[in-house]
């Protein structure tokens, strides 16, 4: 996916961010500078320790976010702790809160950089499996080893090799520096307490479509004023009163919040949440594609990875393609299915055909779905959305 426009809006502490393709819009995202957003590193309070399936421990933690956070007591690399209620734990936020769901957390904390990662509990040196380049891969990963002290783990990022290594290396010290920042706050602070913010996401996304990115709009002068001077004459950065209204965006939120989407030749896609899965139904409906299945749930294919993306659907999702669901029918609508889902920053998985004859998708859930966000369950109808006759 190729971003050339990004249009940020900012009040008070809520932010929205809009990605645009040749003005058609491709992906949102809402975030609120109060709540525990996906990176930021707390020092949480034991609430409660639950038991879970096959004798394995969890913890409900207080990180200030309105709902207690959940921590699994294993995690890959390290050892299981069996801390009581009470007592206080660093932990990093790896999934929004979303809905009744508080957010969940993890131990391994970590440190995304511009070019690398850094990893203080582990002890390896990996990289970004898109590095094309791989004799200066490993040309800067036999660097990174020799500027590593002690017990740190490294990610090299896909842009670490176009850059000289020296720019790696200080940024390898700035993001140490940060750790023992976190752990200097850490023995001082009272639980629940902030001890590390990410950045704005607007800086995350500039830097995912650096090669692609034209433009940015914002409303917010100081932001104006902080990218002209952090990235010159790069991209055109411009200033609007309402960016989201003057460019249609508000609309399109709303068309986005609708269970039914229209296909371009009268057929439909129906999507659904559920708290436990996400459910998707390719309809005929008014077809004037001359009857074509194939031309349908092709069309469909395309619409559902782009409103899989736009709504931040994630977790399970069922899809019930039109048509027959032999899988050699199907099989030319996976593979549109994968090429447009590979589209998407956070990729999501078709896992391929159910005996029921349902394709499943399966997408990391890091940020809450825009129903979500933008929407809260009806008391009267308890989410059913239906009336007595």
């Amino acid at each position: 996916m190729s971003i050339d426009t990004i249009i940020f809006e900012k009040y008070n502490a809520a932010v929205r961010l809009a990605e645009l393709e040749n003005s058609d819009l491709k992906e949102l995202i809402f975030a609120n500078e109060n709540s525990a957003s996906e990176g930021n590193i707390y020092l949480g309070k034991i609430t409660k320790k639950i038991e879970l399936a096959h004798d394995k421990i969890g913890f409900f933690i207080d990180i200030n976010d309105g709902h207690d956070a959940f921590l699994n007591a294993e995690e890959y690399g390290l050892k299981e702790v069996n801390y009581t209620e009470g007592q206080s734990i660093v932990v990093q936020v790896a999934q929004e809160k979303r809905a009744e769901k508080g957010a969940r957390v993890v131990r391994a904390i970590q440190f995304v950089g511009e070019r690398i990662v850094y990893c203080p509990y582990r002890m390896t040196i990996e990289a970004s499996s898109r590095i094309e380049d791989k004799e200066k891969l490993a040309e800067y990963k036999e660097k990174v080893l020799e500027n590593t002290t002690g017990q740190e783990g490294w990610i090299l990022r896909t842009s670490a090799v176009e850059v000289p290594f020296e720019e790696i290396a200080k940024e390898m010290v700035e993001l140490r520096n940060l750790y023992d920042d976190v752990r200097i706050k850490a023995r001082s602070a009272k639980a629940p307490a902030l001890l590390y913010a990410k950045t704005a996401p607007l800086f995350d996304e500039i830097r995912r479509y650096q090669n692609s990115l034209q433009m940015v709009i914002v409303n917010n002068h100081n932001v104006e004023a902080e990218l002209k001077e952090k990235f010159g004459d790069k991209y055109e950065i411009a200033y609007e009163v309402n960016p989201f209204e003057e460019h249609g965006l508000e609309d399109e939120i709303s068309d986005a919040l609708l269970k039914e989407v229209k296909l371009p030749s009268g057929g439909r896609i129906c999507i659904e949440e559920t708290r436990a899965c996400v459910c998707i139904d390719v309809d005929s409906g008014n077809d004037n594609g001359k009857g074509s299945i194939s031309a349908l749930n092709q069309e469909a294919a395309v619409e559902i990875a782009k409103q899989i993306r736009l709504r931040n659907l994630s977790g399970k999702i069922i899809v019930d393609f039109a048509g027959s669901s032999d899988y050699k029918f199907i099989k030319p609508v996976l593979e549109t299915l994968e090429e447009e889902l590979n589209k998407d920053s956070n990729r999501g998985r078709v896992l391929g055909l159910s005996r029921a004859g349902n394709v499943e998708i399966l997408r990391v859930r890091r940020r809450p779905t825009l129903q979500d966000v933008l929407t809260e369950e009806c008391e009267t109808c308890q989410g059913t959305g239906r009336v007595m006759k």
